[in-house]
């Protein structure tokens, strides 16, 4: 399956600086950034900043970032699912995850998370894909954000559904072991009858769920 990338970038005015948003961002130019210290929620910045750097080397992977110059203070990723996890049974070309959502503690004011996503999907470039999320309350940053579990889950909750994103139910282990988890989805217009009919097998594996 070809994977068309449209670059789309947009300027933000905040307090007396901008902030640029931007993606898909290739490879080289991620290499000419730095990460914000702050962005260490799933490894450390220069870790984390590798991965970027792979993911969007992949043929289907996209990194839609925000930064301040030459600091990303945010990140989104989209890839396949990985290999270990249900979600890559079948080896469904259309369904693509959207993994880490990241922003620096001090810019979470500033709706970059929505904004990052919507850029995503802007110019109907997602439209052939089932792009689905699994929100786990043990990624979640409750200690600095001073949410609950299910304030945190309703926030990421909104956030999906800026991008109309929905809950879909599952019988997957790891997201029924918790009532705060949940598998988010959204199916685009040009995705195939039968590509919904997969998701749906690789959804429920459970014969009495059926």
């Amino acid at each position: 399956m070809e994977h068309q990338k449209t670059y789309i970038r947009h300027t933000l005015p905040y307090h007396e600086r901008e902030i640029i948003v931007e993606g898909p961002v290739t490879p080289s130019h991620l290499q000419t950034l730095q990460m914000h210290p702050d962005l260490d929620a799933f490894r450390k910045p220069g870790d984390q900043h590798a991965a970027l750097v792979e993911i969007a080397s992949l043929p289907e992977g996209r990194i839609i970032l925000a930064r301040s110059e030459a600091t990303i203070i945010g990140y989104v990723t989209f890839h396949y699912p990985d290999e270990l996890e249900r979600w890559s049974q079948g080896r469904m070309p259309d369904l693509i995850e959207l993994g880490a959502v990241e922003v620096a503690d001090e810019y979470r004011s500033a709706g970059l998370g929505s904004k990052m996503i919507r850029t995503a999907f802007e110019d109907g470039q997602m439209e052939r894909y089932i792009v689905f999320t699994t929100e786990y309350y043990w990624h979640w940053d409750l200690k600095n954000s001073g949410l609950s579990v299910w304030d945190y889950r309703n926030m990421m909750e909104r956030l999906m559904k800026t991008v109309n994103m929905v809950w879909y139910a599952t019988d997957d282990p790891e997201i029924c072991s918790h009532p705060a988890n949940c598998l988010m989805v959204r199916i685009g217009k040009e995705v195939p009858l039968s590509s919904e009919e997969q998701f749906d097998r690789i959804r429920f594996q459970q014969r009495f769920m059926y």
